[in-house]
């Protein structure tokens, strides 16, 4: 059994555990080279207030909407909790039988749900202004005697002396008399207004605005920097799309190797070194594609840039980084597979990351790993930035008044 534990000593920290622990089981996302720190800044520099388990954009809406409801019911901090729950269940219940399902949370768990889709957009909420309590979910649950006791504060005469602080933001579109029972994630003009002005007035220099703000077209592509509107970005942005496509595709070998040269430990598993074998040929014909480009990739400005967000990787994260960019981009890269001295940085790396539970010195961990650790390519959340883009831009055309 495994016991995850943590001081509640912020929202962010809180946040990262919890977002963890679910990534943990999603072979695309996870890491094993210890890389997640520049994931998630990239993610957030250019999608921000996203996150890897948002599914729809109207949940930005259903979450004030049922706390506005316990407000104004003058539900009690000891009640708040398990209501918000009964709620959203609900909600899934509702969303399921739906002419539109995709993208409900919890569709399969129901009421055995763990994560709830409160706690998945509380992030999101509050770096979209839509939420202004500074505290985490549950400090806002605590909060709420407080909160409900009164609107405002008078002295003994009777006298107004102040108001309490507004929770949500003052031009919330209001939710319908029919919320939580009956709800699509459908939005109509006014929702998807206030979305998108949500996103211009507190994120205007991201990618996330500059979609938004150019009448949206979806397409199905697997990255951003393939889609049509990443071809008309102003510099800044075509600096950070830049960056963020020279990670993703040099970082990508490394996670192959790393499951192929665990496949060739005991026990063998030679359907995955197989499978990662033909993943390599097509990282070498990638790297021969964009040589030019990656041999040109200036990491230094590269590393600049994610100081400049204020989230600069640890030195051995960087040295890790910079270790094996050297060897990915100053030789042949059809060496790599043969190089012992790839296989240590890589196995070493994990060992730095895991101890003793690292799968490189551990059979056991080997023998419960799937074969597929971490084999997708870095996207930076751009497929759940895609779907809210999608939604946004359908309520603008297609959503009522």
């Amino acid at each position: 059994m495994s016991i995850f534990a943590w001081l509640d000593h912020s929202e962010k920290q809180r946040r990262q555990m919890l977002e963890a622990i679910d990534l943990f089981r999603e072979k695309d996302t996870r890491d094993e080279m210890g890389i997640a720190g520049i994931r998630d800044a990239i993610a957030d520099m250019l999608f921000p207030g996203t996150g890897s388990l948002q599914t729809r954009a109207r949940y930005f809406l259903f979450v004030p909407w049922m706390y506005l409801q316990f407000e104004a019911a003058r539900v009690s901090s000891a009640e708040v909790a398990n209501k918000g729950r009964k709620c959203e269940i609900e909600l899934i219940n509702c969303l399921a039988d739906s002419s539109d399902p995709a993208g409900t949370i919890g569709i399969q768990a129901r009421s055995s749900l763990q994560r709830i889709p409160s706690s998945i957009y509380w992030n999101g909420l509050k770096l979209w202004r839509i939420c202004h309590f500074p505290g985490s979910q549950a400090e806002y649950h605590h909060s709420f005697d407080r909160k409900t006791a009164a609107t405002v504060r008078r002295n003994d005469d009777g006298e107004l002396v102040g108001v309490v602080a507004r929770t949500w933001h003052a031009n919330l579109p209001p939710a319908a008399v029919s919320f939580p029972s009956e709800a699509s994630f459908a939005l109509t003009g006014a929702e998807a207004r206030y979305l998108k002005g949500r996103v211009l007035e507190n994120h205007r220099p991201s990618l996330l605005a500059f979609m938004i703000d150019r009448d949206y077209v979806d397409a199905d592509t697997e990255f951003v920097w393939v889609h049509l509107a990443s071809q008309q970005l102003p510099i800044e942005l075509r600096r950070q799309i830049e960056h963020a496509r020279c990670f993703s595709e040099v970082m990508h070998g490394g996670a192959i190797l790393y499951n192929l040269f665990l496949g060739e430990l005991e026990p063998r598993r030679d359907a995955v070194i197989e499978n990662c074998e033909a993943m390599l040929e097509e990282w070498f014909a990638l790297l021969s594609e964009r040589s030019q480009v990656l041999t040109n990739w200036d990491r230094e400005d590269f590393w600049k840039l994610l100081s400049e967000q204020m989230r600069p990787p640890s030195i051995a994260t960087h040295q890790f980084v910079e270790s094996w960019c050297r060897r990915v981009l100053s030789g042949n890269p059809a060496t790599l597979r043969a190089d012992e001295g790839v296989k240590r940085l890589i196995f070493n790396r994990e060992a730095e990351i895991k101890g003793a539970l690292a799968r490189c010195n551990n059979r056991r961990s080997r023998e419960m790993w799937g074969g597929d650790a971490g084999l997708g390519r870095l996207g930076f959340r751009w497929s759940n930035a895609r779907v809210l883009l999608r939604d946004i831009s359908d309520g603008l055309v297609h959503g009522h008044a």
